[in-house]
């Protein structure tokens, strides 16, 4: 599989939905964290999103506006954190609608870093909002191609 551009999968059914990105960045994994981890500077070198406010750390709340969904703001809570390994946003309430998103860095031993981003969608009201939701997969794309552009650029 080429990783040199971000590669998108997308599964679901009924009550759950779920979309991946994966790609390999030619950049160590501190790089990557440090860039996934400072909110001030994510609409920087993110192009799809707008301003995080809070701060990126375990237990924290963050309000998010993104180009995708102009006026609305989201309101994840950061819930696990692995410091330069993995992360976890959730926002919603199970078992009515739920999105968890996970970020996860693979170091390669060359200095690289495969980054996977995944969300998950689930619960009782998917199906009924599942035609409203924007086709994450281009999002995701475009997410993790400036996730490796500003690392790269960095490195």
């Amino acid at each position: 599989m080429d990783m040199t551009k971000a590669v998108v999968t997308k599964t679901g059914g009924a009550f759950r939905m779920e979309c991946a990105v994966e790609i390999a960045i030619g950049a160590g994994a501190e790089r990557v964290w440090a860039l996934l981890t400072d909110a001030a500077r994510f609409p920087s070198w993110n192009s799809t999103v707008t301003r995080i406010e809070g701060q990126i750390a375990e237990g924290q709340a963050l309000k998010i506006t993104v180009p995708a969904a102009p006026g609305r703001v989201f309101k994840p809570k950061v819930s696990a954190v692995k410091a330069g390994e993995s992360m976890v946003w959730s926002d919603g309430m199970a078992p009515m609608f739920k999105g968890v998103r996970t970020f996860t860095l693979n170091p390669g031993s060359d200095g690289t870093t495969r980054f996977v981003m995944r969300e998950a969608f689930s619960g009782i009201m998917l199906p009924m909002i599942k035609g409203s939701l924007p086709d994450f997969g281009p999002i995701f794309a475009t997410y993790a191609e400036d996730l490796k552009r500003a690392a790269e650029v960095a490195s």
